[in-house]
C-alpha cells in the first residue's frame, strides 16, 4: 500500500518543533500519526526523516536560510510517511526566540493544501529535481531563480499566489 496519498482536514494543523539543528523535539498527535512513526521514533531525530525523494533541496537550503536568519518562510512541501505513503503540507516554519533575540528552536505549523496550490508546485519541483541531479543546487537554485524573474515576483509573492 505505500505510495499511497495520505490527506488531513482543511482544520486540522500538523504541528511540531525542531531544536537549532533540526532534530525533533515536539509533534502534535496529528503529526505523530500522519507520520506513521510513535513519538518515541521521531523525537531527537533529524526532521528529514520525514523528507520525500520527490523535494527539491534547494527549497530546504531556502528554508534554513530564512529561519536561521531569524525570518519566518512559507513553503509548499511533500513529505514521506514511514510506510512509504505521502502527504502534501502548506508549512509556516518560524524561529522562537529567548529574551536576548537568540533562536532558541524552530516551530512549523503545516495546514493542508489546496489542489490547485499542488496541481502548480509539483511539476515546478519535477523540474527542479531534475536540474539539481544534473547540476546540484546552484542549477536548481539559478532554475528557481528564473522562475521567479520570469513571473516578476519574489518567492514570496509566489507561494502566497497559490
Amino acid at each position: 500500500m505505500a505510495n499511497q496519498e495520505l490527506t488531513f482536514g482543511e482544520e486540522e494543523f500538523i504541528v511540531s518543533k525542531t531544536d537549532l539543528s533540526g532534530k525533533i523535539t515536539y509533534g502534535n498527535e496529528l503529526f505523530i500519526k500522519i507520520s506513521g512513526y510513535t513519538e518515541l521514533e521521531l523525537i531527537d531525530k533529524p526532521h528529514n526523516i520525514l523528507r520525500h525523494e520527490d523535494m527539491p533541496a534547494v527549497v530546504f537550503k531556502l528554508l534554513w536560510s530564512r529561519i536561521k536568519a531569524g525570518k519566518e518562510i512559507f513553503a509548499y512541501v511533500k513529505n514521506k510517511s514511514k510506510n512509504g505513503d505521502f502527504y502534501w503540507v502548506y508549512a509556516h516554519v518560524t524561529p522562537s526566540f529567548n529574551s536576548n533575540r537568540e533562536i532558541t528552536n524552530y516551530h512549523s505549523v503545516r495546514r493542508k493544501p489546496s489542489q490547485k496550490a499542488i496541481s502548480t508546485i509539483a511539476p515546478i519541483y519535477a523540474s527542479l529535481l531534475q536540474k539539481e541531479r544534473n547540476g546540484g543546487i546552484p542549477a536548481s537554485e539559478a532554475a528557481l531563480n528564473q522562475f521567479l524573474n520570469d513571473k516578476g515576483v519574489s518567492y514570496d509573492e509566489f507561494i502566497f499566489s497559490l
